[in-house]
């Protein structure tokens, strides 16, 4: 069985990290790709430790974008 997780990937510092919103793993990598690879490896870990079972529903895909505010006006 395939499960679809939606991860979101921000740039802090000299690192990229990665999130798996539903599961709330995290990892990072010093390119987009490498935090890519490391995500999909801490997922798979993941979800093998808990032998398929009790996981969150895969998900619809989520829309994410940055939001503005105004501070302080």
């Amino acid at each position: 069985m395939v499960r679809r997780y939606n991860a979101v990937i921000t740039r802090e510092g000299k690192w990229y990290v990665a999130r798996c919103i539903e599961l709330g793993v995290v990892s990072q990598g010093t390119t987009v790709e490498e935090a890519q690879a490391n995500l999909k490896e801490a997922v798979d870990l993941y979800v093998e430790s808990f032998g398929g079972e009790d996981l969150p529903e895969g998900s619809s895909p989520a829309l994410v974008y940055q939001l503005e505010v105004a501070v302080g006006a």
